[in-house]
């Protein structure tokens, strides 16, 4: 009787879920195609000059692969793998006002567009003591990695970017992680989201896993404080470069979004400094963009994702071979998951 009625409350969060998501695909499509109306972007010099190679993506296709993204989050509720979830605001009112603050600044995001200029950061903070990659304002974002302001407006920036889909498709990496833990106590885990930014992902785990003792990783004191406050959990300011935890020590690291917007060569550093951090059987949970190769029939949105935003690394990211990248510091791939414009890829650290 307790396993039937758990498996109706599952269901009746996954309807939750879906409906929620519907709502939310929704509103941030609006907002997006508002934003672009008004600050047209198409104008831009960068895209007067795009010449793709690849066909355009089929209509039908395209939105398969997007419903899709939804359809595998409300499945995993349902199969109680973690918890139905809110992204975002809950009230009306803060929903309002996070979708203005957006189209407000997208006339500065454009205004960079249309300059080229993805570098005004550097002027505008005091960052000598960051990387140099670091420095930038990528996808065109007023105030860099640096301002409170920044870390505010990120969730909006890039729901509407991807039209309210970009929960779904991070939790594909959570969906991987709940199935491989599934049936296992969580009390004696521990878990490090590196370069949490900030805090979605980070909620998601402690949602997922409240018994697991979990951490937020961020070299932005802004983002990171943001992250802290969402989701309850303690933080450490640090480049991903050069991890301050003991070797061996965590049962699985968590990397959303990271590796697109890293240099050719800090990618390896980065590689082997996660699985250092890693226990022998412990796994690393990566999340990023697809890659030509994935999906070809979205190859040309792949192709002008740096065009429209400056994500200077984005190219040489997309040719990686990602196997080969973590085969080298010692993971080995174990699961896979996809959801429109986002891969997951779940690595183990062998035994011995």
């Amino acid at each position: 009787m307790d396993e039937r009625r758990t498996r109706t409350a599952f269901a009746v969060d996954a309807v939750g879920q879906r409906a929620r998501a519907a709502v939310k695909a929704a509103w941030w499509t609006a907002t997006g195609s508002l934003a672009r109306s008004m600050t047209r972007p198409t104008r831009g010099e960068q895209a007067r000059s795009f010449e793709p190679t690849s066909a355009p993506p089929d209509k039908g296709s395209l939105r398969r692969a997007y419903l899709e993204a939804f359809e595998k989050d409300a499945r995993d509720v349902a199969a109680g793998l973690y918890p139905a979830v809110e992204d975002g605001p809950v009230r009306p009112s803060a929903a309002v006002r996070e979708a203005a603050d957006f189209i407000a600044d997208a006339f500065e995001v454009d205004r960079r567009r249309r300059r080229g200029d993805g570098v005004e950061v550097r002027d505008e903070v005091n960052s000598l003591a960051y990387p140099t990659y670091y420095r930038q304002n990528f996808h065109y974002q007023s105030g860099g990695w640096f301002t409170e302001a920044s870390a505010r407006r990120y969730d909006a920036q890039v729901e509407a970017l991807f039209s309210g889909t970009a929960g779904a498709m991070r939790r594909r990496g959570l969906s991987l992680l709940a199935k491989h833990w599934r049936g296992r106590d969580h009390r004696d885990a521990k878990i490090l989201d590196a370069a949490c930014g900030s805090g979605a992902f980070l909620k998601d785990l402690k949602a997922a896993f409240p018994r697991a003792a979990i951490a937020g990783l961020d070299l932005s004191e802004a983002y990171l404080a943001r992250a802290r406050k969402r989701a309850g959990v303690g933080g450490i300011k640090a480049n991903a470069e050069i991890l301050p935890i003991a070797d061996s020590s965590l049962d699985a690291v968590s990397c959303v979004y990271l590796f697109h917007e890293l240099p050719p060569r800090v990618r390896p550093v980065v590689a082997a400094s996660l699985a250092r951090a890693l226990k022998p059987g412990g796994v690393l949970v990566f999340v990023d963009s697809v890659q030509p190769s994935d999906t070809p029939d979205l190859a040309r949105l792949l192709e002008a994702f740096p065009v429209y935003f400056h994500e200077p690394y984005y190219g040489s990211y997309a040719q990686t071979d990602l196997a080969a990248l973590f085969a080298e510091v010692g993971l080995k791939p174990i699961g896979e998951d996809r959801a429109f414009l986002t891969k997951a890829l779940l690595l183990e650290k062998p035994l011995s």
